[in-house]
């Protein structure tokens, strides 16, 4: 099927030592990012987004999946997370109408073996613009070990009249990290509270 794909660009990164430190283990993150024409562009304001989501995004939502579980096999992501970004003719509407459903996510997400929701962006960006692509750990939302950002570029894109679609995963949290997750914050508070309450 013809879903106006110009170009995939693949990103690995490993991160071998972060604060002077050396990691326990190199940590790698991996983004595919898609190209496609925007198929809104130039039609004015579309008020009905459906017959395009549904004809486009299982279709790269396959496509992108199968090309990064092939870089990085379910049992080694820990997180992922998603990204879309229009270019400067289109609505931020058209950046999130691919990535926020379920036709799209879900195959990700089953395929990562995950149950968290995916993080997020969607922006309206120039060609070439540095893009993040936010994750989050596959089943724990509250790990903030795992909360991190994949920043990435394709120098062509997105151009006026496309979307950049992306996708991410890393197979471990942040180098070093020392935070402590939400549950901790939560305990914390609760033990605050109980002393005023006494």
């Amino acid at each position: 099927m013809d879903i106006g794909l110009r170009k995939i660009s693949t990103f690995i990164e490993e991160t071998i030592v972060e604060g002077g430190k050396a990691a326990e283990r190199p940590i790698t993150s991996v983004v595919v990012a898609a190209v496609l024409r925007n198929p809104w562009a130039g039609q004015g304001f579309v008020e009905n987004l459906r017959p395009e989501i549904l004809r486009i995004a299982p279709v790269l939502g396959a496509e992108m999946t199968r090309r990064l579980t092939a870089l990085m096999p379910a049992e080694r992501i820990e997180a992922y997370g998603k990204a879309a970004s229009v270019g400067v003719n289109g609505e931020i509407e058209h950046a999130s109408a691919l990535i926020h459903t379920l036709r799209f996510g879900n195959m990700f997400r089953e395929a990562a073996g995950g149950t968290t929701f995916l993080s997020f962006t969607n922006t309206r960006n120039a060609a070439g613009a540095l893009l993040a692509l936010p994750m989050i750990h596959k089943t724990e939302t509250g790990k903030r070990a795992h909360f991190l950002t994949a920043n990435f570029q394709v120098p062509d894109a997105p151009g006026p009249d496309e979307l950049l679609v992306a996708i991410g995963a890393s197979d471990g949290s942040r180098a070093h990290p020392r935070i402590g997750d939400r549950f901790l914050d939560m305990a914390e508070m609760e033990a605050e509270k109980a002393p005023a309450q006494a």
